[in-house]
């Protein structure tokens, strides 16, 4: 069940240049009040799980594909790459946050469209990054150069 959704921002789905990209994650007033962001706005980001309620059930991949449909890159597993097709239709974002006000999280750089549901969010906490070094393939580099 959804805590809120995307109101504003972008209204259509599109790959690239999200990071200057505003928006409200507005509560559902009927279930919180203002008193369940009391702290948040000490946090510069906030990690946001959603519904890419868009996805239609027949564009779900559960198995390989060239992400983006891009045959210069590898055919890779559904769990290893992030596009919005996957097998339950949820997306993970970590964004800034600009303000709450009220019911309202106003954000920048969150990859949802307006009217997505978003089902929990959270603080992000520098602790809960990775712990040691990071590795990926090539290709994931060059989706995101334009990504935010």
């Amino acid at each position: 069940m959804p805590v809120g959704r995307v109101v504003g921002g972008r209204g259509e789905v599109y790959d690239d240049a999200w990071g200057a990209v505003s928006a409200v994650i507005r509560l559902d007033g009927s279930r919180f009040t203002p008193e369940a962001l009391a702290g948040l706005d000490a946090f510069s980001h906030i990690e946001v799980v959603y519904h890419f309620d868009r996805v239609p059930p027949q564009k779900i991949e559960t198995g390989a594909r060239h992400p983006r449909g891009n045959t210069d890159w590898p055919l890779v597993g559904i769990f290893a790459q992030r596009g919005k097709n996957r097998p339950n239709r949820l997306g993970v974002s970590r964004c800034r946050l600009v303000k709450t006000d009220g019911l309202d999280i106003h954000v920048t750089g969150l990859d949802a469209v307006d009217g997505t549901p978003v089902l929990d969010i959270k603080p992000y906490m520098a602790e809960f990054g990775p712990i040691g070094d990071v590795t990926q393939p090539a290709w994931t580099t060059e989706i995101m150069r334009r990504y935010y």
